[in-house]
């Protein structure tokens, strides 16, 4: 399973002065209330709640105050070799800034140790113009002087966000990902209040029993609730305007979202009859993918008493 998008976030002034520092190969601090300095600066002081505004250079070297060992490094991590994350405690700060030393083992690093920042071959105005740190020796504190380089003002970030995991599937889900295999939709019933859920459930959450009837269910059913996208965002498959609609199979208890096409936007409706689109037989997998979307059959629309309990 994979979940990733691009998250896009205002800096304020805070930030937006921190990251346009370290595109200078700047680093500052904010200084709280009772005058220690915290890297990275925060935007208000967590004791007495007031803005912070005074911003000072510290050191591109500083003390490792603890540490662990990386020995695997996933994806997007700052080094794609083992590495430690470390509390470094810069020159000139009161808190320490968490962030990688590069170090070729566990041997190779210790609490006390004094570090220095490598700065990016290309820096950007964000956390990632520090690569990482690395061993100083006996290096002298370095503190940042201000330059006044001319450039724009970093306002903003883009932020990668990419969430990768394994799931594991009940029996009840297995069966329904095997059945999407064959082309089939399976749910499962609970014997009590004889409700059919699709995608199945190990157990009812009207009962709390186990749901121990399999049910197969055809690819047709009822456009419950549904929203029209309008708006563009980076990834988009699909031009918009396009619907996403909630469906009730004939025979279903619960709806499950999925896309609704050939079709114009403006004439989906609630109540109105669909039937799925399957991709063809060579692309289908264990996924509920293997529908490309819903599409209108040209029947009737459902009456609202079948579908009222669902919206």
């Amino acid at each position: 399973m994979k979940v990733e998008f691009d998250y896009t976030r205002s800096l304020g002034p805070v930030l937006s002065r921190f990251m346009s520092a370290l595109a200078q190969q700047q680093v500052l601090g904010g200084r709280l209330a009772d005058g220690t300095v915290v890297v990275p600066p925060p935007e208000y002081d967590p004791v007495t709640h007031e803005a912070v505004t005074d911003l000072v250079p510290v050191s591109w070297a500083g003390v490792v105050q603890s540490w662990t060992w990386v020995p695997e490094p996933f994806a997007g991590q700052p080094l794609d070799r083992p590495f430690a994350f470390a509390h470094v405690l810069l020159d000139g700060a009161d808190a320490p800034l968490l962030h990688a030393v590069a170090v070729e083992s566990p041997a190779d690093i210790s609490t006390g140790m004094r570090v220095q920042v490598r700065w990016a071959d290309e820096l950007t105005g964000s956390i990632r113009d520090i690569a990482c740190f690395e061993p100083a020796g006996d290096a002298p504190a370095s503190v940042s002087v201000s330059v006044e380089s001319g450039e724009p003002e970093v306002t903003g970030i883009v932020s990668p966000v990419h969430l990768e995991y394994v799931y594991a599937a009940s029996p009840e889900e297995s069966k329904f990902f095997r059945g999407l295999a064959d082309g089939k939709l399976f749910g499962q019933r609970c014997p009590v209040c004889q409700k059919v859920y699709v995608p199945p459930r190990g157990a009812c959450p009207v009962d709390g029993v186990p749901t121990t009837d399999e049910v197969e269910l055809p690819d047709r059913g009822t456009v419950t609730t549904f929203c029209i996208v309008n708006v563009p965002f980076q990834g988009q498959k699909i031009e918009p305007p396009y619907v996403s609609a909630y469906v009730l199979l004939d025979g279903a208890d619960i709806a499950f979202l999925h896309l609704i096409l050939d079709v114009d936007a403006a004439d989906v409706r609630m109540g109105m009859r669909v039937e799925a689109v399957w991709k063809p037989r060579e692309e289908w997998t264990t996924d509920l993918n293997n529908i490309r979307y819903f599409r209108p059959t040209g029947e009737p629309d459902a009456d609202y008493e079948t579908y009222k309990q669902h919206l």
